[in-house]
């Protein structure tokens, strides 16, 4: 029998599927084969292996490691929710609870995929493409954040502070290592994390 248009239709939205869902599989391995084992010590034919997939089907989805590495960053931005961040900035224009969105989508960031920055700092330091990305990534929290202190009435920010300072203190109390620290080796939880983060934004940079 001669398969109808709706059938033909139904068998490429399953490739299409199945393709996504290798994608996803790869991905998923290779981020566990990288934290566990290091980026540079594990090859595109370790991911392949452990995903059930051959290297050409590696490189087909992601080009090469590198393209692979980019992917998992992407993914991890969106995992944060810029969406909410714009919305929780745009609802208020209060300082201190605009410095509790901001820590409130990296609390997020570094929860859900804390190891995925990790990896690409890592990969960094040997693949410029990557340490590009990471330093790019760096970049656009900046520039955030300087949108949000410029756009504050004079008074807010302390004395001894401009904008850029308020920048430099920012990143130095709200970032990746200290998360880990706290969370990993102190004990706490990513909420105790998030609070202490707005107490002490609110203390260091508002007047």
């Amino acid at each position: 029998m001669t398969e109808g248009p709706g059938r033909r239709r139904y068998d490429s939205l399953r490739r299409t599927a199945q393709a996504q869902q290798t994608r996803a599989d790869i991905a998923r391995v290779a981020l566990r084969l990288f934290v566990t084992h290091g980026w540079g010590a594990t090859t595109v034919r370790d991911v392949a292996r452990e995903a059930g997939v051959s290297v050409p089907t590696v490189y087909a989805a992601y080009g090469n490691k590198s393209g692979l590495t980019r992917a998992l960053a992407d993914a991890a931005d969106l995992s944060a929710g810029v969406p909410q961040l714009i919305a929780e900035l745009d609802a208020t224009t209060d300082p201190a609870r605009q410095l509790a969105a901001m820590a409130g989508y990296d609390r997020r960031l570094y929860e859900r995929a804390g190891e995925v920055i990790t990896l690409v700092r890592e990969a960094g330091r040997s693949e410029p493409e990557l340490a590009t990305l990471y330093h790019d990534s760096r970049l656009r929290g900046d520039r955030t954040r300087v949108q949000v202190f410029s756009s504050w009435p004079p008074g807010v920010l302390r004395p001894s502070l401009d904008v850029p300072s308020a920048v430099d203190v920012y990143a130095a109390l709200c970032n990746i290592d200290v998360y880990t620290v706290l969370t990993g080796e102190r004990g706490w939880s990513p909420d105790r994390v998030e609070r202490w983060w707005c107490a002490a934004l609110a203390r260091e940079l508002l007047n």
